[in-house]
C-alpha cells in the first residue's frame, strides 16, 4: 500500500484549481456572490427607514400646522411631500402607496391649543409593512412636546414641552394590530414564484444538451419562438397551482385578509410568472449542464433583497431603489399586498403593471436572441 504523498496531493490540487479557473461560471459564483451580498447588505439594506413620504391635510389656518410640519421633519422620519386641503385626498394617496403617513389637523386647532383644550389630530399610517413604519410611529410620541417648543414663550409658557398641548391619534390602516404575517405571507406569493419559476425554467434547455437531443430538436421545423413558448407553457400552469396553494394556506392557516378581487390578482400573476420564466429561459441558454443552470439562477438573488420583501423599500438609498424598480418582484409585491390588504382595484394597481410588461418584453427578447445564438 502506497504511503501518503504530499506531492501527489499538490498535483491533484493544482489540477482541480486549474479546472475551477476554466469554469468561469463557478469562479464567478464563488467570488461574485459574496461581493454582491456584502455590497447590498452594507450599503442598500436599512431596517430603520427615514424620510418617509407624509401628507398633511390641514383645516386650520393658524400657526399650529406649520409647527407640526417642522416638528415632523425635524425627527428625520417624516418628509412632508403633500400639503392637502382634505383628508380624502390623503386617503387616496395612502391607498395608492404614494405616502406612508397622513396627518389631519382639524379646524380651529390653533385657537383651541391657546385655550388649553388639547385638540385631537389624526395620523393615518399605511401599516401593511409594520417594520417600515414602526420607528416613525414611536417618534410621534414626543411630537406633542416639541412642536410648540419655539412658540411657548411669554404668555404661552404653559404650552412648554411636557404639557402635551394636543393629542395624536394614530390609525394603523390595513394592519391595525401590526401583525408581520400580514406583510410577509402575501410577499411570499411573489418570492416563491420567483424562486421556483426561475429555477425550473433555468433547467429547461440543459437536459437537451446533456442527453444529446438538441440536434434532434434542431432538425425539426420548430422555430426558436415556438420552442421557447412550448418550454415555458407547462410552468405557467405550475405557477397557478402554486398560487392556489399559497393563497389557501394564507387564508386557512395565517388568516390573512383578502379584501380585493382574486380574479384580478390571478390576472397579474400570469404577467409576473411569464417575466420570471423569461429570465429562467435566458439563464438556461448558455449553461452547458444543469449545475451551471442552477448556479446562474442564484444571480437573481438581488430581487429578494431590493424588492422590499425582506427589508423596507423606502429605507434603501435612491440608487438601490432605482435598481429595485427594474425588478418585476418589486411591482408584484405592491400589487399582491394592495389587492389582498387594501382592496385595490384595477386602476389603483395599473401603474405597477407597465414596468412588469416592459420587463417581459426585454427579457423575452434577450431570451429569444440568446436561444438563436445557441442554435448557431
Amino acid at each position: 500500500m502506497k504511503r501518503f504523498s504530499l506531492q501527489r496531493t499538490l498535483a491533484v490540487f493544482v489540477k482541480e484549481f486549474q479546472q475551477m479557473l476554466r469554469d468561469r461560471l463557478t469562479f464567478a459564483m464563488a467570488v461574485g456572490v459574496p461581493v454582491l451580498q456584502l455590497l447590498l447588505f452594507g450599503y442598500a439594506i436599512n431596517t430603520d427607514p427615514k424620510g418617509l413620504p407624509t401628507a398633511v391635510a390641514s383645516y386650520d389656518s393658524g400657526p399650529l400646522p406649520r409647527a407640526i410640519v417642522a416638528a415632523l421633519q425635524n425627527t428625520g422620519y417624516f418628509r412632508v411631500t403633500h400639503q392637502l386641503a382634505s383628508e380624502r385626498e390623503g386617503d387616496e394617496l395612502i391607498e395608492r402607496g404614494e405616502v406612508q403617513f397622513m396627518v389631519a389637523i382639524p379646524p380651529d386647532s390653533s385657537s383651541r391649543v391657546l385655550r388649553g383644550e388639547r385638540p385631537a389630530l389624526l395620523v393615518s399610517v399605511d401599516a401593511t409593512d409594520p417594520s417600515a413604519a414602526g420607528n416613525a410611529i414611536a417618534a410621534l410620541a414626543g411630537l406633542a412636546g416639541t412642536a410648540l417648543m419655539h412658540d411657548a414663550v411669554g404668555p404661552l409658557r404653559a404650552l412648554a414641552p411636557g404639557s402635551s398641548a394636543f393629542e395624536l391619534r394614530v390609525h394603523r390602516r390595513y394592519n391595525p394590530e401590526g401583525l408581520s404575517r400580514y406583510n410577509i405571507v402575501p410577499g411570499l406569493v411573489g418570492v416563491i414564484l420567483t424562486m421556483t419559476m426561475v429555477m425550473l425554467t433555468g433547467l429547461a434547455m440543459t437536459p437537451e444538451r446533456e442527453r444529446g437531443t438538441m440536434e434532434n430538436l434542431l432538425a425539426t421545423p420548430v422555430r426558436p419562438l415556438e420552442v421557447m413558448l412550448g418550454k415555458i407553457a407547462p410552468y405557467i400552469l405550475i405557477g397557478y397551482v402554486q398560487i392556489a396553494l399559497i393563497l389557501g394556506a394564507a387564508k386557512l392557516l395565517f388568516e390573512v385578509p383578502m379584501i380585493g378581487s382574486l380574479w384580478l390578482l390571478l390576472a397579474f400573476v400570469g404577467v409576473f410568472v411569464i417575466a420570471n420564466l423569461a429570465v429562467g429561459f435566458t439563464f438556461s441558454t448558455p449553461a452547458r449542464n444543469q449545475l451551471q443552470a442552477m448556479q446562474m439562477t442564484f444571480f437573481f438573488l438581488p430581487s429578494m433583497l431590493l424588492s422590499g420583501f425582506m427589508f423596507p423599500f423606502r429605507g434603501m438609498p435612491l440608487w438601490a431603489q432605482g435598481l429595485g424598480e427594474v425588478l418585476p418582484l418589486t411591482h408584484f409585491l405592491r400589487i399582491v399586498r394592495g389587492i389582498l390588504l387594501k382592496g385595490s382595484d384595477f386602476q389603483q394597481v395599473l401603474p405597477e403593471l407597465w414596468p412588469m410588461l416592459a420587463f417581459v418584453a426585454v427579457a423575452g427578447a434577450v431570451a429569444l436572441k440568446r436561444y438563436r445564438r445557441t442554435l448557431d
